[in-house]
């Protein structure tokens, strides 16, 4: 069995939002289109059964749509991770063939709290994105809250928001919720402002898991986040992020043996298969 499931391609540094919890590269070059897809066929050879298209948004790279088609044609599972505000319906109608899953970040149950984190007008850009993927049910959807000091106390709003979303969407929903992780390539961030405790964070999942839902929730604390992702930025360099550092092991198409590589990065192989787990392409 292999020992990798998942392997996050941040294909661009470019997003609209500036989110000051971000894990994502910032200011990173991009390389160019056929090394991006030597990278894409590096990850299908590497054992690893799945892609993550990430960023910054992937939707601002212009050869995004062509990755993806890569992706699938030489039989990974693909999925998508954007910011929700530069999905359309024509990019859909041309790639949702080729994608199994599309993520995408809420912040809070209406305007007013996702803003806090947000732009403004990004609530409204996720529930517009959420009615063009129902036009699209074989695309499973993915929502992911990031849970801070400034949404802890609406996240059970979310959840309701969609559990009547999911009552009236063809698609397969998942919901994952994070512990926001004192880790960010801004130095600008003031983490006391914004991390809630693992006590609040368990209180949280207590609250939320009283009533049953339509879809299910994975509840990623910040041991739970650690060591889990294998990441190769926008300029090609395999990363795995540990405690609140990024660790760079060089260009991904120069490593001859990413096992090695990962058990000297200390990258939990375990942790990192159960997580995948709770999402699989329906057989």
């Amino acid at each position: 069995m292999p020992r990798l499931a998942t392997i996050d391609f941040h294909v661009t540094s470019e997003c609209n939002e500036e989110c000051v919890y971000c894990w994502g590269p910032q200011g990173v070059e991009e390389v160019d289109t056929e090394t991006a897809e030597a990278i894409v066929a590096r990850i299908a050879a590497s054992g690893a059964r799945r892609v993550v298209f990430t960023g910054g948004d992937p939707l601002k790279r212009a050869d995004i749509g062509s990755l993806v088609r890569l992706a699938d044609d030489i039989g990974l599972e693909v999925a998508l991770s954007t910011t929700g505000d530069e999905l359309t319906a024509g990019f859909l109608d041309n790639y949702a063939s080729c994608i199994d899953l599309i993520s995408l970040p809420l912040d809070g149950p209406n305007e007013e709290v996702s803003s806090r984190t947000k732009k403004a007008g990004h609530f409204t850009a996720v529930m517009a994105a959420l009615d063009i993927l129902a036009l699209h049910p074989a695309v499973d959807v993915k929502v992911a809250t990031p849970v801070t000091r400034h949404n802890i106390d609406h996240v059970p709003d979310i959840v309701a928001l969609l559990d009547r979303r999911a009552a009236v969407m063809p698609n397969r929903l998942f919901y994952n919720v994070f512990q926001a992780f004192p880790r960010s390539m801004s130095a600008d961030v003031s983490w006391e402002d914004l991390v809630v405790s693992s006590a609040e964070f368990v209180e949280l999942q207590e609250r939320v898991g009283t009533t049953p839902h339509l879809f299910s929730i994975s509840w990623l604390s910040h041991e739970t986040l650690d060591r889990l992702y294998v990441m190769v930025f926008p300029d090609g360099t395999l990363t795995v992020p540990v405690g609140d550092r990024y660790v760079s092991y060089g260009p991904f198409l120069d490593v001859e043996d990413l096992d090695a590589v990962l058990e000297r990065a200390s990258f939990d192989f375990a942790k990192h298969l159960r997580h995948a787990a709770g999402w699989q392409r329906p057989a």
